[in-house]
Order: C-alpha cells, then structure tokens, then sequence
C-alpha cells in the first residue's frame, strides 16, 4: 500500500450496520498543534452508532446535518509518526490515547479514528497508561471522561453518598461504578444477572438485577441516579425517579426525557455535561490506571476489517465493558 493512503472503515450511507464499509482513502497529515498517530486500536462508542444511523432515534427537526461518506470514531491509542508544527509535548514514537475532537465543534465530524491513521490535537491526547494494552487504552477515553468530568467537573457525586448507576456493566457504567467507589460514595449498581460478578469486584456495594422481582425496591433510597441507559428503545427513563430522595440529583449519560413536573414539584437538579475531549483529564486517570485503582472491561475486539460486525454487537446491547477495533494483528 502507498505511503500517501491508509485502509479506513466508512460509512457511505446512513442505516444499519451492513452500511460500514472498509475502503482506501487518503492518509492524514499532521496540522499544526497536532500529531500523526499511527493508530493501533479505537474504541467504538454510541455515538458512532448513532452518527451511522443518521441519528435515527431523534426527531427529523433536530437531526444535524451529517457528511457522507465518513469515518466514524473518536477513541484512540496508537503510536506517534509525525509531529506537527508548534507540538513540543510529544515526540514521533511516543504511545499516545485520547478522545478526538469530540464534540465536533467544526461540522466535519469527530475524531475519525476507525481508521490505520489520524492527526489529532495534542491537547485532546496523553501518554498511554503504562499498565494498559492499546486495545484496553482504546477502550477509556469517551466512556472514562464522561464518568470522570461529571463526577469530578459537575460535582455528580458527593463522598457518602449512596449513587444508583443504571446500566452499570456497560461502557461509561463500569467506570462510574469505580469512579464513585473512589469518591467515597455506596454504589447501587444495576444490570441484568450475568454482570453481577463483574460490578460487585469492581466495587458495587449493592447489585440490582432489573430483570426480576421489584428492582425499585431492591434499590431502596439514594441520593444521586447517574442513567446511562436512558430512553434507548422506548424505555421510560424516568421509572428509577420513585428511588431517588427529593432534592438528589439525576445524572443522564444519554439521551433521555424525564417528566420535568416530578423533577420540579421533588426539587431533583439534573447535572451533567457533554463530555469534551481533555488530555488534562486523562494524565489525571492515568495515575488511577497505573496504581491499579481503575481497570477496563473489554466486551469484545474487532479487526477492522470487520467493523461492521463491531457495529452489530454494539447493537445487540447489554455489553460488559466496551467493544474495541483493532489495526494490527499483533494487537489481538
């Protein structure tokens, strides 16, 4: 293969999983305030999922406007190549992960990581956890971030407290679990029965399993309810409201719509932020990871070549940790 292309999983067409493509296309070079990573795995993460369906679960009005075809990703770990200009963090062979320009704040989509290479600002990168493969490193920027920025940026969780994390075995799930053990808080953490080894070693003090009985009860109070199943499929996001104490606070990861007359008359406060890119944010994790006092689960792993099949295990649902891609084979 040339120098000047690289193999890139593509989404041509809006629509299901069948519509991801690998495909040739031309290899990115290094801007100024980023580097060239060659990349070694990359996360797959909901949004992915959503950009490819043409954001089909949302009303037409407030779909945005999407580019076709592109390249879908926003978690990366991989190696330096190529150092743009005005860079002087980093240097060619340095591993590096990070979120990619997430949110899109240019228009052009995000990071486009799902692909054998990709320029990324140094700023949304960091050096890769010592204790981490590249595929469990490919695994934690979006998931991580957003667990870490709203309990640590958006103030989510207070030490003490008791915290109902719904959908805790999934991607941002398991890493609430850990991140609110560590703040000092009691974790409730809720998932069906095949997840309940999983969640209680990572730290959950109570496991609900949604599946039987009366979960809400099984809950009993808490002060805080970080969501991060939300209104997917149809679901009633706000059937974990009756748990949560008046005046506690809801977390939603995604998209969600709760009855806003509960959430006055009861005084409940919904905190939390899209989650941003932040390399600041990942030497702070880093220090988690490298001690052993935050660890990644891996649901499943992905050659590129076989994105697609990432694609329709993201759909089934119900995952343990994240699914990842993978760029080389000495990676798998």
């Amino acid at each position: 293969m040339s120098s000047t292309v690289m193999q890139a999983a593509m989404v041509f067409t809006s629509g299901g999983p069948e519509m991801v493509r690998v495909a040739e296309i031309d290899r990115p070079v290094a801007g100024r305030g980023e580097v060239l990573l060659e990349v070694h795995a990359a996360g797959l993460n909901p949004s992915d999922l959503r950009g490819r369906s043409g954001f089909a679960d949302l009303p037409v009005q407030y779909r945005p406007a999407l580019q076709r075809p592109s390249v879908p990703g926003a978690d990366v770990s991989g190696v330096v190549v190529a150092v743009g200009s005005e860079v002087a963090e980093f240097a060619v062979g340095d591993q590096l992960y990070g979120l990619v320009r997430f949110p899109p704040f240019d228009g052009r989509g995000h990071g486009r990581t799902h692909a054998e290479y990709v320029n990324a600002p140094v700023t949304d990168l960091a050096p890769k956890p010592q204790r981490l493969s590249h595929i469990e490193a490919a695994a934690v920027p979006m998931a991580a971030l957003t667990a870490w920025q709203q309990i640590h940026r958006q103030g989510a969780v207070e030490p003490g407290e008791r915290v109902l994390i719904v959908g805790a075995a999934g991607g941002v799930g398991h890493f609430a679990v850990q991140l609110a053990r560590l703040r000092g808080a009691r974790v409730v953490a809720v998932a069906s029965s095949r997840h309940e080894k999983f969640l209680t070693e990572l730290g959950a003090e109570t496991f609900v399993d949604y599946t039987t009985g009366d979960p809400i009860a099984a809950v009993g109070a808490v002060d805080v309810v970080i969501d991060c199943v939300g209104s997917i499929g149809g679901l009633d996001a706000g059937r974990w409201l009756p748990a949560l104490v008046d005046g506690g606070r809801l977390v939603p990861i995604t998209l969600a719509f709760y009855p806003p007359e509960e959430l006055a008359r009861r005084n409940i406060a919904t905190v939390g932020h899209q989650v941003q890119s932040s390399g600041a944010d990942l030497r702070q994790l880093n220090e988690l990871f490298d001690t052993g006092a935050l660890t990644v689960g891996i649901d499943s792993v992905y050659p590129l070549q076989e994105a697609y099949r990432a694609h329709q295990r993201a759909e089934q649902g119900h995952l343990q940790g994240k699914i990842v891609l993978t760029m080389r084979a000495s990676e798998r």
